[in-house]
């Protein structure tokens, strides 16, 4: 009998018919999908959403939808050109990128542990010098720590044999920071419908066919207008954050550190849940149903 997860609206069914069974390690590593999916923002993220709307939307007003894009665009660029893939398919040993889909879902995700531990590492670094500044340091921890993002989940994609170049691709970049930084469920479930519709667009399909369809999709379009915009809020919401919080004077070292590994801690959570299970479903391990 087929094993049934449910996870809301969404069924996740085992497909033993047509590919391999999954091992029990993929249906844990499904298991956990499923509460990454279904788990609240942390109370942390939820409280700042709340006390700092009224900044956030203040900075909303004064500066353009259109200029946050462009500042997520650049940085998502900046990010993926930053992404070294050679000591990936070193450690990997494999040929190229692309054998890391069908290699083994475990190898990917010990590679995955090592760039998460790595980012963490870094952006504590980052955060501790710049926050040592105070105020002034936050324009340089910003765009900083949102280039570090970007590149980690780009190169968490690596691991998994994904090389985000596309445009559908760097809309699926994008969505993963949006659900790791969603201050609800509401923002949270947002993003992950555009990653589904996204990942649809690009599974098992040509370059040229997955340009062609990204293009004709409504469904892709819709919500990943949806993210983006709901990403340039929450955005507005840390760069405030940020900035209060690296204007205490002494602490803001330790704060600065420590919200920056906190925040990447959790784009790396949710670039490794999104990439496995775009792994699992290339590979035929589970089928997605409404």
């Amino acid at each position: 009998t087929d094993n049934i997860l449910n996870n809301r609206s969404v069924m996740v069914v085992l497909n033993n018919f047509e590919e391999e069974k999954p091992s029990d390690y993929e249906l844990a590593q499904i298991s956990e999908i499923i509460k990454w999916k279904s788990a609240e923002p942390s109370v942390v993220s939820q409280a700042f959403g709340k006390a700092l709307a009224p900044l956030a939307w203040t900075i909303k007003k004064i500066v353009p939808d259109k200029a946050v894009q462009g500042l997520l665009d650049g940085a998502n660029e900046v990010g993926r050109l930053l992404t070294d893939k050679k000591d990936i398919i070193r450690k990997a040993k494999v040929v190229e990128v692309e054998d890391l889909q069908y290699l083994d879902l475990k190898i990917s995700d010990q590679l995955a542990e090592s760039v998460h531990k790595w980012a963490i590492g870094v952006a504590i670094a980052e955060g501790s010098t710049t926050g040592a500044l105070g105020l002034a340091g936050a324009a340089v921890d910003i765009p900083t720590i949102i280039t570090l993002a970007l590149r980690t989940i780009h190169k968490i994609g690596i691991c998994y044999g994904y090389e985000c170049n596309s445009e559908t691709d760097k809309k699926f970049v994008l969505g993963i920071l949006s659900a790791s930084g969603a201050n609800s469920m509401e923002e949270k479930n947002i993003a992950i419908t555009m990653l589904k519709s996204l990942e649809t667009t690009v599974t098992k399909q040509t370059w040229k066919k997955m340009s062609e369809k990204a293009v004709t999709h409504p469904l892709s379009q819709e919500a990943a207008v949806i993210a983006l915009r709901n990403l340039s809020k929450q955005l507005g919401i840390n760069l405030t954050k940020r900035k209060a919080l690296q204007a205490i004077p002494v602490i803001g070292a330790v704060v600065g550190g420590s919200t920056n590994g906190w925040y990447i801690k959790d784009v790396s959570w949710a670039a490794r849940r999104a990439f496995q299970e775009r792994w699992l479903r290339d590979n035929g391990k589970i089928i997605d149903m409404d």
